[in-house]
């Protein structure tokens, strides 16, 4: 059964955070940001735009855990959450409204993912831009990779995601998700079927750093490895009947949270799918796609399971939701492990996770 966070918001909460000590946070519509206790008490309540800008994306910095970065339209106000009174500074560095905020390991630089596609990677010592980077429409998520301080990975609606060195205006690698059908899907929208096109909400990065999720609007996640200065498709699996909008790696080797449109909250298991992958993980995939084509193949053409490689993965929990997820977060509440899920409703469901 979940536990209901409610009391902290009179819109539709966006987004959520949490920092390594952790501290709770949410942003809502209307420019509404909260700072919750362990029991789901409200400490601390600020407007940060009287206006309509809506905090639309939260992160705290990993050196300064008291220290709380959150998008409001176009701006990133900084905050001091001891004082939660206004900001300590606002950053005016993008042109459209930001989705997306992420710091990187030594808390010095943050990239600011905007509607225009831009990513703007700001010094936040120096406080000004340091690189833009830009895909082709809204770009939806950006993370840095662990222990790669000058490296991060982004998607977006362009139906790209994009490895970047922060040394380079133009991706090292890039991937068009709608290059990566399989078989069966092509000749089923050959055959007149729609589909809805994969566009990239959401990604998260291991812990490891080479390895990165990706969540799109075709219901399927899809993981990648990165291998010096690309990226190669690993696995790819189907959990959600409708777009996934969120993936969160946690701590563990390999585990992933998702949260869909469907409503539904999946946990996966991955490690034993790519943990033991460490090499040619492009052979490995093909090897294995090779080998369920050959055990299905029948009267010259491949039978769905063939084609479906990702169905033999199975979520490790299912939390039926019930209402379109706008976010997730990780948290360890009182010595045990949380999901933290924000939705269309003023309140955060808060929902176990096995030991």
């Amino acid at each position: 059964m979940a536990a209901r966070w409610a009391e902290g918001h009179s819109g539709s909460v966006l987004c959520l955070g949490a920092s390594p000590e952790g501290l709770l946070a949410s942003g809502a519509e209307r420019g509404e940001l909260t700072l919750w206790s362990p029991e789901g008490v409200p400490a601390g309540r600020l407007r940060l735009s009287p206006g309509e800008d809506d905090v639309a994306a939260l992160a705290f910095s990993p050196r300064c855990p008291r220290r709380l970065y959150a998008a409001h339209g176009a701006a990133v106000a900084v905050l001091d959450t001891r004082a939660l009174r206004e900001p300590l500074e606002r950053l005016r560095l993008n042109e459209e409204e930001i989705n997306c905020l992420a710091l990187d390991e030594t808390g010095g630089c943050l990239a600011a993912a905007d509607d225009s596609g831009a990513i703007k990677i700001v010094d936040l010592e120096k406080k000004r831009v340091s690189r833009s980077l830009r895909h082709a429409n809204i770009c939806s998520s950006v993370a840095f990779r662990p222990q790669r301080p000058q490296s991060l990975v982004s998607c977006g609606l362009d139906m790209q995601v994009m490895l970047w060195n922060l040394q380079k205006a133009r991706p090292l690698w890039t991937v068009n998700l709608q290059e990566c059908e399989t078989e069966e899907e092509e000749e089923m929208q050959s055959a007149g079927q729609l589909f809805n096109p994969p566009l990239a909400h959401s990604l998260s990065v291991a812990s490891c750093g080479n390895i990165f999720g990706c969540g799109a609007q075709d219901g399927k996640v899809r993981i990648f490895r990165v291998t010096g200065l690309k990226f190669e498709r690993e696995l790819e699996f189907k959990g959600h009947s409708l777009g996934v909008s969120q993936v969160l790696f946690m701590p563990e080797a390999y585990w992933l949270l998702t949260g869909g449109n469907d409503g539904k909250v999946l946990l996966w298991d991955v490690s034993s799918d790519i943990g033991k992958q460490q090499k040619s993980p492009a052979k490995s995939l093909q090897r294995r796609k090779a080998q369920a084509a050959a055990a299905a193949r029948k009267d010259g053409k491949l039978s769905k399971a063939a084609s479906n490689e990702h169905a033999r993965i199975l979520p490790k929990l299912t939390i039926e939701h019930g209402e379109k997820v706008n976010w997730i977060t990780y948290a360890e509440i009182k010595g045990s492990r949380r999901v933290l899920v924000a939705d269309q409703s003023s309140s955060i469901s808060v929902y176990p996770l096995p030991e």
